[in-house]
């Protein structure tokens, strides 16, 4: 079941929050309960058959953090070790066995045959969040053990299939708040309205731009600069307002229920550095990968070596979260050298006081940031290591640059001269041409130029995690784009939303399902 579905939009939802606020009335354990068995029903519409292994999961995770939290050491610390091994046994299990064994039969010439493995939606975000709670339970940080309020805090529909992954400290608080029961009619306002955003995001945005990008990585048949880069953008801008549509839609149906999400994407293409970057993109991936991984291994408090090693280590992870194949661990490697390069830089550029308050730097810091960003998206979106270097060659003008015949008949007069510096001119894939450059150019505009959503309602507290004091300038398009209640955002929300719905004619699944 997709949020951009009209089964989950005008059947699913309506059943289940007129359920939850009815139960409210009455019984706050009830309407909790409602809400985690709607949540495993939507888990289940997907393939019931993993139902039980979600299941089984919170079962083994909840007596684990029970037992961790009345031991006494060294057995508490024994219990926590072997909690998360088993964790991590299972997602290897589903998620990279396959992998272990191709890589096997690579090394070995031995034909170890994959086995017969479907990868259960959403296992890796509610494994990462169940870790957290057994580290914070080993930490003392967890104060309620509600069986309930466990079971509704590890299936919540809006972060189960694709997060954000959630701290136990952050949600148990607002699941025992008698508020969150009572249907409010600013969080159902806030929350339409960030839902609408987010609707209007995947539907009239990233699957519009599905069609320029996958072409490339599914026959790249040795792509011209400008075809190269054309796909390869076209996806950079379909994976940021897919990821950020399911973020917006995620925030603004929690809120409907009078619950907050932590943020989990803020403009990460507006980020000056590698290291904001990362703060903006997916951020409770890289809070959990911060906290449970990098601190651990030493953080910065470890000497540059170390502070480097720990950096690559982390991303290199991050990357094999992502996905099992090489691709994905260059991909990772490639955001740990950009990190070890960043803060290599940081400390060289400090002690020689270069000037990076200015407006140039930070636009080429940005311009910068985003190419680098971009390049290593080619591995993570090509299916295997072949694809991705003939993309690469393609991008650094290996084979050519190539423009449409239709283009040149309209700059007939440069023609001359761009034959010289070695451009060619090809019959047909003119409107192509066209259409993904102005796809490119209409999201880069919508992604570098306006708010985004959390800016836009920054008044009404839209996540965790969002300072708009530090966030939401006082001036500019963000200040006067402010979203408050009134005729005129209504009828601009109420278009958006039927020019959404009436584009729902096959729905898409979100592109960070298959993690």
């Amino acid at each position: 079941m997709l949020f951009n579905s009209f089964i989950f939009l005008f059947a699913y939802l309506p059943v289940v929050l007129g359920g939850f606020f009815w139960l409210g009335r009455r019984n706050h354990t009830w309407a909790s309960g409602w809400l985690a068995f709607a949540s495993l029903f939507f888990y289940g519409y997907w393939d019931y058959r993993y139902v039980p292994l979600l299941l089984a999961s919170i079962a083994f995770n909840y007596w684990s953090g029970l037992h961790i939290s009345h031991a006494a050491e060294p057995s508490r610390k024994r219990w926590l070790v072997l909690a998360i091994a088993a964790n991590l046994s299972l997602l290897a299990y589903f998620k990279y066995a396959n992998f272990f064994l191709d890589t096997a039969s690579f090394i070995s010439n031995e034909d170890f045959s994959s086995l017969d493995i479907i990868l259960p939606i959403g296992i890796s975000f509610y494994t990462f969040t169940q870790i957290a709670f057994l580290v914070d339970t080993y930490q003392d940080k967890v104060r309620e053990y509600q069986f309930v309020h466990y079971l509704l805090f590890v299936t919540y529909f809006p972060h189960l299939i694709a997060g954000p992954i959630l701290h136990h400290k952050e949600m148990m608080p607002q699941f025992a708040d008698g508020r969150m029961y009572r249907l409010s009619a600013t969080n159902f306002a806030v929350g339409v309205t960030i839902f609408s955003f987010g609707l209007a995001k995947k539907v009239l945005i990233a699957d519009n731009l599905s069609p320029y990008a996958s072409p490339l990585f599914e026959s790249p048949d040795s792509p011209s600069l400008f075809i190269a880069w054309g796909g390869v953008l076209a996806y950079s801008f379909q994976l940021y307002f897919d990821f950020s549509a399911y973020s917006d839609m995620a925030i603004g149906l929690s809120r409907l229920f009078g619950v907050r999400l932590p943020l989990n994407f803020n403009s990460p293409y507006k980020a000056e550095n590698i290291s904001e970057f990362w703060r903006r993109w997916h951020m409770t991936l890289s809070r959990f990968l911060r906290d449970y991984l990098y601190f651990p291994l030493g953080g910065n408090r470890t000497g540059l070596f170390k502070r480097y090693r720990n950096l690559m280590s982390v991303m290199l992870l991050g990357g094999m979260w992502h996905g099992a194949g090489w691709n994905f661990i260059i991909w990772g490697g490639l955001h740990g050298c950009y990190l070890v390069i960043h803060h290599a830089w940081a400390v060289i550029s400090k002690r020689l006081g270069f000037p990076s308050e200015s407006a140039v730097w930070k636009l080429t810091a940005t311009a910068t940031t985003f190419v680098a960003v971009c390049f290593a998206w080619v591995f993570f979106r090509s299916p295997d290591l072949a694809t991705s270097w003939e993309i690469v060659r393609g991008m650094t003008g290996g084979f050519g640059i190539g423009l449409p015949d239709a283009i040149g008949n309209r700059i007939a007069i440069l023609v001359p001269a761009l034959q010289n510096l070695g451009v060619n001119f090809y019959l047909g894939g003119g409107l192509h041409f066209v259409e993904t450059w102005g796809w490119i150019a209409f999201a880069a505009a919508i992604a570098f130029l306006l708010p985004n959503t959390q800016e836009l309602v920054h008044r009404f507290d839209p996540a965790l995690d969002f300072n708009p004091a530090a966030q939401t300038p006082k001036r500019g398009m963000a200040y006067r784009l402010t979203w408050m209640p009134s005729r005129l955002w209504a009828v601009f929300l109420g278009s958006l939303t039927v020019i959404s719905l009436l584009s729902l004619n096959r729905p898409n699944e979100f592109l960070y399902f298959q993690f």
